[in-house]
């Protein structure tokens, strides 16, 4: 293997700065050395060359792993950005703005994307061949910086930020249970009624107080047996099986519905539709990859989105 000599005057920074995201990106000079076609011995010198000009130490090196130092975390922050900057004013320059490039990273809820993500995820690569995606699903609010995403998917209502959000589809929250458990234990027709029930209630709304005041509807008898739960799968489920009564949005709640498996309930109650948005970071230049995807996403659900179709008559 040849093992290239290069004056440290001359190395490059903005290669030298892409190696030390390859290599902050995969834990090892070898495996970032493959991703960039470049011999280990030159990711190497471009990072020792960065570290000495920098005057800081930005990875800790083990026999295994390869871990950012405090410093060196900030900086990776930095690069990142500034490699997104760089290659988008190129492509500008250069009026390749409709052939979109690298690495998407995308943070997304895990319910929404296991249901209503893949397909368009799939179309958005064939238009774009030229983009991979790196899809993390959770329900937790990512710092898109600090953790090195591109986009975020959110629902909700957003707090002023920031970061920059466009809302693509509006999100209905329903009142719902199952015709059984209804049988058994009544339709509520007012919002007194609400306290004979048992509450199915998601774990996450409450940080947000998007649910709170329901959850005080629900003080009755079943209140000692309450079901919380972080994921809105799981409380759809045991909706249907007749634990009690939730509140859900319709992308999730939709096909039971549709199925006759629930039923919509006091839907004067319903809480405010939330927005479904794509947030990403407040930059003078968009990389061309996250505005082809944000592009393309407008739109894309529809307006009612397509997961409501089955609700015309339930209100």
């Amino acid at each position: 293997m040849i093992i290239y000599h290069i004056p440290e005057a001359q190395l490059d920074r903005i290669d030298a700065m892409r190696a030390f995201v390859a290599v902050a990106r995969e834990g090892a000079f070898t495996r970032a050395a493959d991703r960039l076609s470049m011999s280990p011995q030159l990711v190497s010198k471009y990072v020792a060359g960065l570290e000495k000009r920098l005057g800081a130490r930005l990875l800790n090196r083990t026999t295994r792993r390869v871990n950012l130092t405090e410093a060196g975390m900030r900086y990776y922050q930095g690069a990142l950005q500034l490699l997104d900057d760089y290659d988008d004013l190129e492509n500008q320059l250069g009026d390749l703005q409709d052939e979109a490039r690298g690495l998407l990273r995308i943070s997304a809820p895990v319910s929404f994307a296991g249901r209503h993500l893949g397909v368009p995820l799939c179309a958005f690569q064939e238009r774009h061949p030229g983009v991979g995606i790196d899809l993390q699903l959770n329900d937790r609010r990512v710092d898109i910086v600090d953790e090195g995403f591109d986009i975020a998917l959110r629902i909700g209502h957003l707090k002023s930020s920031s970061l920059v959000a466009r809302r693509i589809a509006t999100v209905r929250l329903v009142i719902c249970a199952s015709p059984h458990y209804l049988a058994r234990h009544g339709t509520p027709a007012s919002l007194a009624d609400l306290e004979q029930h048992r509450y199915l209630r998601y774990a996450y709304m409450d940080s947000d107080n998007r649910e709170t005041a329901y959850a005080a509807l629900f003080m009755g008898r079943h209140r000692h047996r309450e079901f919380v739960c972080n994921n809105g799968d799981v409380l759809v489920q045991a909706t249907v099986e007749g634990a009690g009564i939730a509140i859900q949005p319709t992308f999730i709640a939709g096909d039971a519905i549709a199925r006759g498996d629930l039923q919509v309930i006091l839907p004067e109650l319903a809480p405010e539709p939330l927005g479904l948005y794509i947030v990403y970071a407040s930059r003078q230049l968009l990389a061309s990859k996250i505005r082809a995807f944000i592009d393309f996403m407008d739109g894309y659900y529809g307006d009612p989105p397509y997961w409501d179709d089955f609700a015309t008559a339930t209100g």
